[in-house]
């Protein structure tokens, strides 16, 4: 931003609160929830949702577990009228389901909201009108303090005049001044407190004071001492639900909410994934899934988010970010090295401490949760790029395809995939990384490759093996055999012994592939040259014999 263009910014003033509490507090419990995706949200789509679409999204919504979904604003359109009433002649709300509306203080809409919510068992009518002293001005028409707090007040004496006329519904109150994050807190005080006075809740029958956090103006501290000094303040405090509704607009609507329900807020307002206007509602899927991953049990059930995910992107056309926390494509995937490098050793490691006791906490490096508990799965936490470090390479090969390298080949084998991941300046698929591990590394024949052989035990020298083999070298065939303790001994002595050999073994390893044919088996040889140089190479064959060969014939070619 041009420096010059400050001059028409201005601090948002604090809150008067010294003996603030909140910042002592935790989190230790879920508040109650309420999804206002199918008004809110559906409202800041650039194509609103059809209502076979809302009805489908309802559906999903109680199938997570939400008690509370606001579903419309009935009196603005007969699409949102329609679809509150298939709702209800329906029957389409589950018993714990208590369905919300909202609806301006004005009373030809609140008269016809009431045609709307009869026939429900309960329902929360949502009365709000701007408080602020931008929108007294602008929207109002420099309207007085006293006016708007009087709009508030006839609001709700219409709503509890009208409550006898649908004797089948238990209709609760929730009360927002909207635009709440802007205005005076005295003045918000006044507009909730003449509600209260006219509604008279009692602890057993509870109003919500909704406090909004309509546009955020300031740092997330703030908004949390704005709740805190509503909640010492409002009447009747243990005959309401503290509600917020956060938006985005500074990137800081979970950290606000957070604060706030530290500050003493009971229910939370937001969206799944955070759609609503501007930048946003509420991504109640982070704030859920954070008290999660800190044990605490929230009543909604995000096990299979990528199923929640695909519904979300259908119905409102929209796409949840690459980045966006817990429900990203990328969120647990890992380019840096030394990222791979630590999780696949914490993946490892968990797995042998759940071995020997389930109940062990999750600690994996980098991963917040395990991905497995909202859906995800490991296979695509490590992707390889040019960027990646030796450790994704192996971790890829492990866990996608079965091969275990040893650790000291990591480094040789990590070189070369990721130099081709640099060649063609994009991520390598993991079939990509098996087939240029094969393509480098695996079963190499040229120069060198061994057309067959054959083992015996020495009848004179117990414990010693004879290998004939015959090989083929740059195109000539050649017979050779020689004696040691092993199929690998004996063959570098056969090499050895027809002029070949400049190398010695330094290491071997040997495993079943995981995965494939339970025939499969793979081998890896170090060999070091005679110039210094060490270098591994791998065979893979059904005969672990042969394998071990062919790893053998691989590092040699490879030293080459």
């Amino acid at each position: 931003m041009n420096p010059a263009s400050l001059i028409k910014y201005r601090p948002f003033p604090a809150v008067d609160l010294p003996d603030r509490t909140w910042p002592d507090r935790t989190i230790t419990q879920a508040p109650v929830w309420c999804s206002v995706d199918l008004r809110d949200g559906n409202q800041a789509l650039p194509q609103p949702m059809s209502v076979e679409e809302k009805l489908e999204f309802f559906d999903v919504l109680c199938q997570v577990g939400f008690k509370q979904i606001e579903v419309g604003f009935p009196s603005a359109a007969d699409t949102e009228f329609n679809f509150l009433r298939r709702l209800i002649d329906e029957n389409r709300i589950p018993d714990d389901v208590t369905v919300q509306i909202l609806v301006q203080t004005r009373e030809h809409l609140i008269r016809r909201s009431f045609e709307a919510i009869a026939g429900a068992k309960r329902a929360i009518v949502h009365i709000y009108n701007s408080t602020s002293p931008l929108q007294r001005r602008v929207t109002f028409g420099n309207a007085s303090r006293e006016e708007i707090r009087d709009i508030a007040i006839a609001g709700a004496q219409l709503v509890r005049e009208l409550v006898p006329s649908v004797p089948q519904t238990e209709v609760i109150l929730q009360y927002s001044p909207e635009s709440f994050s802007d205005t005076e807190l005295d003045f918000a005080l006044e507009c909730c407190n003449a509600v209260i006075d006219v509604w008279e809740p009692t602890p057993e029958r509870k109003m919500i004071v909704n406090l909004p956090d309509t546009v955020q103006w300031t740092t997330p501290n703030i908004h949390a001492d704005m709740i805190e000094w509503m909640g010492r303040h409002l009447k009747r405090r243990d005959s309401l639900l503290i509600s917020l509704h956060t938006h985005n607009d500074r990137g800081t609507g979970v950290a606000a909410t957070e604060l706030g329900l530290m500050a003493g807020a009971d229910r939370v307002e937001g969206t799944l994934f955070g759609n609503g206007e501007r930048t946003g509602n509420l991504d109640i899927v982070t704030v859920a899934l954070n008290m999660n991953s800190h044990g605490i049990p929230t009543g909604l059930d995000f096990s299979d988010l990528p199923a929640i995910r695909s519904v979300y992107e259908r119905v409102t056309r929209l796409n949840v970010p690459e980045r966006q926390p817990y429900a990203g494509e990328l969120v647990f995937t890992a380019f840096s090295g030394s990222h791979q490098d630590a999780i696949k050793k914490g993946l490892d490691r968990r797995e042998k401490e759940m071995a020997a006791d389930p109940s062990v906490p999750w600690g994996v490096p980098y991963l917040t949760i395990d991905p497995q508990d909202i859906g995800r799965s490991y296979e695509a936490i490590i992707r390889i790029n040019s960027q990646s470090g030796k450790g994704g390479v192996a971790y890829v090969l492990d866990r996608e395809h079965g091969f275990d390298l040893p650790k000291t080949m990591h480094p040789q084998v990590g070189k070369r995939i990721y130099d081709l991941a640099d060649s063609l300046g994009r991520e390598l698929t993991t079939d990509e990384i098996r087939d240029a591990f094969f393509r480098e590394f695996v079963n190499l024949t040229s120069p060198l490759d061994v057309v067959d052989y054959e083992l015996s035990h020495h009848t004179t020298e117990r414990g010693r093996v004879l290998c004939k083999a015959l090989i083929l070298l740059r195109g000539d065939q050649l017979s050779c055999e020689g004696l040691g303790n092993g199929p690998i001994n004996s063959f570098v002595q056969a090499l050895e012994n027809i002029g070949i050999k400049d190398f010695k073994v330094t290491d071997y390893r040997s495993h079943a592939v995981r995965g494939g044919s339970d025939a499969s088996a793979a081998a890896y040889v170090q060999v070091q040259h005679a110039d210094g140089r060490l270098l591994w190479g791998a065979g893979v064959d059904p005969s672990i014999e042969m394998a071990g060969l062919k790893a053998l014939v691989t590092a040699w070619n490879l030293l080459r």
